[in-house]
């Protein structure tokens, strides 16, 4: 245990709180419209981030402060790292298309406001109590919502923005009341004394139940999960791309890690109460989103309704960790989960980031319809695009394949022999939505006038290794796994 007031512990949140102001400050006098000072600190602040983690990593650097508000591990590490890098590659890809719609003319809020997102979610990464993932997910929230509203001359963004504020704010107020609830409960906000109180029979069992449908509920809304899903299509539609991708991505990760922590560390002791309802989320979130999906035409909404339908795969990893309150299948099941989110936030970078490649001024590359033909005018991203929507549907070797399969896995391994044969069906069935895009960009001709397709060097790059990297974690992806099995046995305390 470390010092009750180690601020070394948080040395990576101190940093970019003082490096986002100095972006913020710095920006007022970048007079440039393409805002390339404030890009290139926001770059650097990023890659001081990742050399700092890896290294607090690579040290042992463990431990808890302020009170056990804030915890460091092996998982936080390997999620903020994973966060960093999915924020830069985010930066890279959103750049272009932000100057081109004037996102940038005004002043540089595109990159202070997405830093600031990310300390809110390094927050909810490293939080030891229900105090500080509050804290993390109104500071990541409050971001985000301002992003989403960017383009304030846009109609569509702004009702996104105004949608996506009033249920965020609503599903706050669950987890907050669902929080509420456990501390009366227990009497505790700190999760492993609320774990103590719950393993030694002291808690108050009807408020404590009530709390974790609240807290379920709310969890459901930040991962994006049937029936709690309302916002997200709406929301990915009407967003500027490059925020889409924003909200999308990173934030994900930090919503599996208070996930993680609040059921599977704090709670875990009640599982046989949450174990259900993410049984029954999980079921609606392939149904939904797989069946919902095939019926778009326009492609970032069809995007966020696969988003739906992975979640459902993120929750049914969730929920195979405990098998009659014994925990013994933990580092497998939450190590497929982790796995599979983490592939999926590599595999939406890549699926955003060609439609930000795509796009250019005067034109949304946002219709179905406006990838056809996409082999002809570009081999290469038509080759990327191809791997990222197989990914998706799981086709091996893909690294989508594999996480599928260890989510699967783990399903088997504790009994849910049933709801695995119903998400390898609902699998197949979406897998039609998938190959759909494909066809339109190998088979089909091209609607309109033909336009090259723009991009920098660097985005273009970073594309291509982000293409890759799907072929090697499929091919190779017992690496990664023996990964992220160890961060979860060598963090989580049940």
């Amino acid at each position: 245990m470390q010092n009750s007031f180690d601020f070394a512990l948080a040395t990576p949140e101190i940093l970019l709180l003082i490096l986002s102001c100095a972006v913020l400050l710095l920006d007022a006098f970048d007079k440039s419209e393409s805002r390339q000072t404030t890009f290139s600190l926001s770059m650097a602040t990023l890659v001081l981030l990742t050399v700092v983690s890896l290294w607090q990593w690579s040290d042992g650097v463990q431990g808890s402060s302020f009170g056990d508000l804030y915890v460091v591990d092996s998982l936080s590490h390997f999620l903020k790292v994973v966060s960093y890098i999915a924020v830069a590659v985010t930066l890279i890809y959103g750049r272009e298309y932000a100057f081109q719609r004037d996102m940038l003319k005004h002043g540089g809020e595109f990159y202070s406001l997405t830093l600031f997102a990310l300390l809110g979610q390094m927050v909810m990464i490293s939080a030891g109590s229900m105090l500080t993932v509050y804290l993390g997910i109104e500071l990541m929230s409050f971001a985000l919502y301002a992003l989403v509203a960017l383009r304030r001359d846009n109609l569509q963004s702004t009702e996104a923005a105004m949608k996506y504020f009033v249920l965020g704010a609503m599903a706050s107020g669950i987890l907050l009341y669902g929080m509420s609830m456990i501390y009366g409960a227990t009497g505790h906000l700190d999760l492993a004394q609320i774990a103590q109180v719950i393993s030694s029979g002291k808690a108050q069992q009807l408020p404590l139940v009530f709390g974790v449908v609240f807290i379920v509920a709310g969890l459901a809304f930040k991962l994006t999960a049937a029936p709690f899903h309302m916002w997200t299509p709406d929301v990915y539609q009407g967003a500027p791309t490059a925020v889409t991708l924003i909200v999308g991505a990173a934030p994900k990760l930090a919503a599996f890690a208070i996930t993680l922590r609040l059921l599977a560390e704090g709670l875990h002791g009640i599982a046989l109460d949450w174990q259900p309802m993410l049984l029954i989320m999980a079921v609606l979130s392939l149904i939904i989103g797989n069946l919902a999906a095939i019926a778009q035409t326009n492609f970032k909404r069809m995007l966020a309704y696969s988003t739906v339908s992975h979640m459902g795969f993120v929750f049914l990893g969730l929920l195979s960790g405990v098998l009659d309150n014994q925990v013994v299948l933990a580092g497998q099941a939450y190590g497929s989960a982790l796995f599979y989110v983490i592939i999926y936030v590599l595999t939406t970078l890549v699926t955003f980031g060609l439609i930000l490649l795509m796009s250019r001024a005067g034109f949304e590359c946002e219709e179905l319809s406006d990838l056809k033909g996409l082999n002809r005018r570009n081999p290469v991203l038509a080759g990327i695009l191809m791997l990222s929507m197989f990914s998706l549907a799981g086709i091996p070797p893909l690294a989508g394949f594999y996480a599928k399969l260890a989510v699967l896995q783990a399903l088997v391994g504790a009994g849910y022999v049933g709801i695995a044969i119903v998400a390898v069906i609902f699998s197949l069935i979406g897998a039609f939505y998938y190959l759909r895009v494909v066809k339109m960009a190998y088979f089909d001709e091209p609607e309109g006038e033909v336009h090259p397709i723009q991009g920098g060097a660097l985005a273009q790059g970073v594309m291509s290794v982000n293409g890759l990297l799907i072929i090697v974690l499929g091919v190779m992806p017992g690496g990664l796994m023996s990964l992220c099995v160890q961060v979860i046995e060598s963090s989580l305390k049940f």
